[in-house]
């Protein structure tokens, strides 16, 4: 029987990660390679165009388009304020108040036309900065674009999660990994913190750690009704990570209240008071990307594992299935055919066999699986 592979998720105490942080348009980079960085420690900067604005000439001064220009008292690159004389008429008659026409914005005066009799002001840049994200160091550079930055941390991997990027330090909220994180849990003084709860999480313990200000929530587990109470809206689960929200959750095992893995509360137990960086940003198409919690410089020492190692399916791997009907669940490889197996759809794959936490035995193609790796 050949070697079969698939993607980790990743629960380790000591591993060393990479993260790309790129700006979305040609910037700057403003750290060199060796740099030490905080996460919120500027690495790149790129500066937006500013809006253009357009700005009435000819119809407040009364006069053709063509012949606007030449009552202007700015030229074209000149920095203007809102309120600013731009170009002013001749007195009616030697007695009447000479028209004006004064800017609306602030900006600089980038054209003008003589067709319409209308200048463009376009409003001051808008600046973009990309930050590290993570306590490291920069690995690499990206020019003109970004860098790469590199730590030594310990990181939990989701299977779900909302909300974007956060820092806090992470408390324990309950005791037990099978205990559901609830507003009781939730303490005032849990603003800028990362909660971590156990088989899952309440639509009031959410709705409480937002109103304290809390960083986000960590557990087994979550309600789709609850998460659709919080957002406000239903959401599917291809894409996420760029939600209007002020908290980012993340879950460790699947939807409804399931029980954290062992030894991933026990990790986060471990590390309570550290800080952490915080991406509920979930990916499950193509070009997967999971929710993430990395906890920079662990107590732990020795030889770090490295990231994206290639993990090798065999019988007694420990699996989580990523597709329905059996989103979330746990479950130990038993038997991987060799042959490809006809799915409804036509498709030709290889599956596998595999006993859930249940002890039902299923058949599922290996695409939609992952290994839970531990470091």
């Amino acid at each position: 029987m050949g070697s079969a592979y698939t993607p980790g998720l990743t629960v380790s105490g000591d591993i060393v990660v990479r993260r790309t942080r790129r700006l979305p348009i040609k910037g700057e980079v403003l750290v060199g390679i060796g740099d030490s960085v905080e996460p919120s420690t500027p690495i790149a900067r790129a500066l937006l165009p500013g809006n253009l604005q357009t700005l009435r000439i000819a119809d407040p001064l009364g006069v053709e388009p063509k012949d606007a220009q030449a009552f202007m008292v700015v030229k074209v690159g000149d920095h203007v304020e809102k309120g600013d004389l731009v170009a002013t008429g001749k007195k009616l008659f030697g007695i009447f108040k000479a028209p004006v026409a004064n800017s609306e914005h602030t900006g600089t005066l980038e054209s003008f036309s003589e067709i319409t009799g209308n200048a463009l002001i376009r409003e001051p840049s808008i600046p973009i900065d990309m930050n590290a994200y993570i306590k490291g160091k920069v690995a690499e550079i990206l020019p003109e674009e970004g860098a790469i930055i590199e730590t030594r941390c310990a990181m939990v991997q989701g299977i779900f999660g909302v909300g974007g990027e956060r820092q806090g330090v992470l408390r324990q909220a309950v005791a037990t990994a099978d205990e559901v994180i609830d507003e009781k849990h939730i303490l005032d003084t849990d603003a800028g913190k990362i909660l971590v709860g156990g088989a899952g999480m309440t639509a009031a313990a959410i709705k409480r750690a937002s109103d304290v200000g809390a960083a986000g929530i960590i557990a087994g587990g979550l309600k789709d009704s609850d998460l659709i109470e919080f957002l406000g809206y239903d959401i599917g689960v291809a894409i996420t990570g760029s939600e209007k929200i002020n908290l980012t959750l993340m879950v460790t095992e699947g939807f409804g209240f399931l029980p954290m893995a062992a030894r991933t509360f026990e990790l986060l137990a471990s590390l309570e008071g550290h800080d952490c960086s915080i991406n509920g940003a979930t990916q499950i198409r193509a070009g997967v990307i999971r929710p993430e919690l990395i906890v920079p410089e662990p107590r732990t020492t020795g030889e770090a594992s490295q990231e994206a190692k290639v993990l090798s399916l065999n019988i007694g791997t420990q699996i989580r299935v990523i597709r329905e009907p059996y989103f979330g669940l746990l479950a130990s490889v038993t038997d991987l055919p060799p042959e490809l197996v006809t799915l409804d759809s036509g498709t030709h794959v290889r599956v596998l066999r595999a006993k859930l936490n249940s002890g039902e035995e299923v058949t599922v193609p290996r695409a939609n699986v992952e290994i839970i790796a531990a470091g």
